[in-house]
């Protein structure tokens, strides 16, 4: 019997956070468009993200030009206090594993 369609439930388990800082230890040097566009938000949403993630210590910026490049500290632990113990680098290599011969999330 032929498998239908993957029925997914409209929730997810990572907030657009999550995936916003996930699409950047993935490519450091992409454009706010193509963040946006992985992730599936506007443009605007993914800027108030990136500066909320910033302003918490998650992700540098440094201006390279017009472009910016972010670097992910992956040393910062989780906000939730069921798990605070853990650092974001755990996440990220799980998800998004830095590519070989790269140094990864600081």
């Amino acid at each position: 019997m032929p498998a239908g369609p993957v029925v997914r439930p409209p929730w997810t388990f990572l907030t657009n956070h999550g995936h916003v800082l996930l699409a950047v230890a993935q490519s450091q040097d992409a454009l706010v468009s193509e963040i946006a566009a992985r992730v599936g938000i506007t443009t605007r949403a993914t800027l108030a993200i990136l500066k909320d993630l910033e302003s918490a210590g998650y992700l540098r910026r440094h201006r390279n030009g017009r472009r910016s490049h972010y670097t992910v500290d992956g040393h910062r632990p989780f906000r939730h206090p069921a798990i605070a113990a853990h650092e974001i680098g755990e996440l990220l290599d799980v998800l998004a594993p830095a590519p070989a011969g790269s140094e990864g999330a600081s």
